[in-house]
């Protein structure tokens, strides 16, 4: 029988934690033109990637993303033995179109833009549990495509308000093996659904915080830890809307984050700036951050444990449209320097 590997209420802790062999990102020209611009593997010239539609686009930058990561970990596409991934739109199609030719078995998530977590999570237990040699993730996002799943086509021309994210275009792709590197997952928290009533779609960050609350401080509370323990707890897209709601759901739970929190969405745009409000979201926007900026850290030991918990609106337009709440979820992992 296979060692136990469960930690707490509802994490895992890995007894042989899988490696992360490398990282990926393909972002767009406004997130090329962002903080983090030089730090993106590649920086496309314009948001259509020379196709013809939105959707297009975006199962282009996941192919770029993937085979970039392959690349990277000087491995084929053979030796992959399963394709993890997800994005915004209905029916993954982004993920089906994009990858259909890397020809690697595929599991299709929809986490919303918590996709990242979840595929890093998965991939992470098909290795720890001797499924796999050599496991892949990837996870997009696209402005264009986005806003006409979600909000609206982008010839309407609305005005945001300054709570709306701008989503990113952008894509990360992850390669995980038991081939020892200097990153770790050592383990995760997957995320339960949180539902507070909120019913705002321009307010992702309201609408995640309190499942980014709880998935954090059950990691905190299965781990035995405090939030010191880490060298950054990092969520994927509150925002700075999100961020504030978050560091006071768990300072009234006795947590105090506020020294050790990042926000992905937050860090990849100069929101005066570039006009982006209260930040990036979306897939992309967690996977891009944790391969051109948090990974290069861990590899370097700059920060030597950390907590990765990108967070999810689950929302559709037939849920929007029917007066549905936006549920959120977050999914953690653990990452850290060795």
């Amino acid at each position: 029988m296979a060692e136990n590997q469960m930690k707490g209420e509802q994490s895992i802790e890995f007894r042989e934690a899988p490696y992360i062999l490398s990282g990926a990102s393909v972002v767009g020209p406004k997130e090329g033109e962002g903080p983090l611009g030089e730090q993106f593997d590649l920086v496309t010239p314009d948001a259509e990637l020379g196709e013809e539609t939105w959707e297009e686009a975006e199962s282009t930058l996941q192919k770029e993303a993937l085979q970039t990561a392959i690349g990277k970990a000087q491995l084929t596409n053979a030796q992959i033995r399963y394709l993890f991934g997800g994005d915004l739109l209905a029916q993954l199609i982004a993920t089906s179109f994009g990858n259909g030719e890397a020809n690697i078995p595929l599991f299709g998530l929809y986490g919303a833009c918590s996709t990242c977590g979840e595929s890093l999570t998965l991939a992470s237990m098909a290795i720890a549990g001797g499924y796999a040699d050599y496991a892949a993730t990837v996870t997009s996002s696209h402005f264009g495509s986005a806003e006409k799943e979600f909000r609206f086509p982008l010839g309407y021309g609305n005005q945001r308000p300054l709570s709306a994210t701008w989503t990113v275009t952008g894509s990360g792709a992850f390669v995980l093996s038991t081939e020892k590197s200097h990153v770790r997952v050592s383990g995760a928290t997957p995320g339960r659904i949180v539902d507070m009533g909120v019913k705002d779609n321009m307010n992702m960050g309201a609408c995640m915080a309190p499942a980014a609350c709880d998935t954090i401080a059950q990691n905190l509370m299965d781990f035995g830890r405090q939030p010191s323990d880490y060298d950054k707890i990092i969520t994927g897209d509150l925002g700075s809307v999100g961020q504030r709601i978050l560091i006071d759901l768990l300072d009234k739970q006795g947590f105090d984050i506020s020294q050790q929190h990042m926000d992905c969405g937050i860090e990849i745009y100069d929101a005066e700036k570039q006009d982006t409000h209260a930040g990036g979201s979306g897939c992309g926007c967690s996977a891009v951050v944790l391969a051109a900026m948090i990974l290069p850290k861990l590899q370097q030991g700059i920060w030597k444990r950390v907590l990765f918990a990108p967070t999810g609106a689950l929302l559709s337009k037939v849920s929007f449209n029917e007066g549905q709440t936006i549920p959120g979820i977050t999914h953690a992992v653990v990452l850290e320097h060795c």
